[in-house]
């Protein structure tokens, strides 16, 4: 059987990743979601190992030691995520294409392990306050965690110029969601 490819989503907190990645999965059967881990604690109704792996910083420390992690970034101060390699390989085997919902420096580590194989897409919203007035309204976080997510929002958004293969301005959600389903089809196609 064929191995699948890899579908690479990263933007700042706020931009619709989330909903445009499910939007995409909910159209192409044959991809998978990667569960990401993570050491910070569940927000509201989230599972273990179906939103994140929630482990403990001594686990995640002891994994990253054994090598397990695919790519891994200490995103804020005491909050790692990353990409266990052992899924991602069991997908691909399983002829799934791969879609990863990560931060941009684990999205450029994932794009130069796997080079063509993967497709890298950044998501944007159309501006840093339409952004904070999305984080505002999802009622998720406290103003200082909007903050924080609003100053790093606008450092992801320049380093990732130039180092995505794509970037889709999420300004009309069902604009977005036309662009983003073209552009994944269009690499799984060629």
């Amino acid at each position: 059987m064929k191995k699948g490819k890899l579908l690479i989503f990263s933007a700042p907190s706020g931009s619709g990743k989330t909903t445009l990645l499910n939007y995409v999965m909910s159209q192409i059967p044959e991809m998978a979601f990667s569960v990401s881990a993570t050491t910070r604690p569940p927000r509201g109704e989230e599972v273990n190992g179906k939103e994140y792996y929630f482990l403990t910083m001594d686990d995640f420390k002891q994994r990253v030691a054994n090598g397990e992690f695919l790519e891994w970034e200490e995103v804020y101060p005491g909050r790692c995520y990353g990409t266990l390699l052992s899924v991602v390989e069991q997908m691909q085997l399983d002829g799934k294409h791969v879609a990863f919902d990560v931060d941009v420096c684990g999205a450029v580590n994932i794009k130069k392990h796997y080079g063509d194989q993967a497709l890298s897409v950044f998501i944007q919203a159309p501006s840093i306050e339409v952004l904070r007035e999305r984080l505002i309204n999802r009622q998720t976080d406290s103003m200082e965690e909007i903050e924080k997510r609003v100053a790093k929002a606008a450092w992801e958004t320049e380093f990732a110029q130039g180092k995505f293969d794509r970037t889709i301005i999420n300004d009309d959600l069902e604009t977005a969601k036309r662009e983003i389903l073209e552009v994944v089809q269009a690499f799984l196609e060629a």
